[in-house]
């Protein structure tokens, strides 16, 4: 295990099967001990958490974002059409990584004209994909 980041307080796992965000969270969790891992099990409520509302309203604020793509109801890029109308704030402080199954190279190219996309990973996610990611970005 690496030292801790005291810039990374929590991470975000936005996947509508559970069974993913139980094996990243395990993943997480052997990573970096001292960061809050939140998942949620679609993209509204996502941004639910990252606004705050409800049930997060005292919730730690992401440092990372590991969004699937591949969701019913609002996907992966309708989340992002919404994300960027958020706030400038919650813009400077997370950043957001596509974590998905989707070998479509045409996902790949698209997330690469979203600026708000840092990075564009397969699943499962790896400790390597997680330490790149905060190594690049804090």
């Amino acid at each position: 295990m690496r030292e801790p980041n005291n810039k990374l307080d929590c991470v975000l796992l936005i996947d509508d099967d559970e069974a993913t965000n139980f094996y990243h969270t395990l993943i997480l969790e052997e990573e970096c001990e001292w960061v809050h891992i939140q998942s949620v099990n679609s993209a509204k409520e996502g941004l639910d958490y990252l606004l705050g509302k409800g049930v997060y309203a005292n919730s730690p604020q992401p440092g990372i974002v590991f969004l699937d793509i591949n969701m019913p109801g609002m996907d992966g890029w309708e989340f992002l059409e919404a994300y960027d109308e958020l706030s400038k704030d919650i813009h400077d402080r997370v950043v957001v990584s596509i974590l998905t199954t989707s070998f479509n190279p045409g996902d790949k190219d698209r997330a690469e004209t979203i600026p708000s996309v840092k990075e564009f990973a397969n699943k499962p996610l790896t400790p390597e994909v997680f330490w790149s990611l905060v190594d690049k970005n804090f």
